[in-house]
C-alpha cells in the first residue's frame, strides 16, 4: 500500500527524529513528507513508533493512502529526478 505521510512537529529535536525514524520506511521528498510502499504490518508499526515519538497535544501526522491505480497518475512538476521505479509523469 502506498502512504503519504506529512507532518507537523513543533520541536526540532522531535521533528529530527520523525525524519530519521521515517526514513527507514519510506522516502522523503519534501522536508515533512514521506512516500512509502508498506505492507499494512509495516504501517501499523510505523504509526505506532511515530504516535510514541510526537507529542499529541502540540504535533500533527496525517497519512493519506494511495490506491496503486492513483500513484500512477501523480503528476510532479518542478525539479528534482524521477527514481526509475517510480511511475509518475513530469510535467
Amino acid at each position: 500500500m502506498y502512504v503519504l505521510v506529512s507532518y507537523d512537529i513543533v520541536k526540532d529535536k522531535t521533528r529530527n527524529r520523525v525524519f530519521k525514524f521515517l526514513k527507514d520506511y519510506g522516502t522523503p521528498v519534501q522536508k515533512s513528507v514521506f512516500e512509502c510502499d508498506l505492507s499494512r504490518d509495516h504501517l501499523e508499526k510505523m504509526i505506532q513508533g511515530l504516535e510514541k515519538l510526537i507529542d499529541r497535544k502540540t504535533d500533527k501526522v496525517r497519512y493519506y493512502p494511495l490506491c496503486r491505480q492513483c500513484t500512477g497518475r501523480v503528476v510532479i512538476s518542478g525539479w528534482g529526478e524521477i527514481r526509475e521505479d517510480e511511475g509518475f509523469e513530469v510535467v
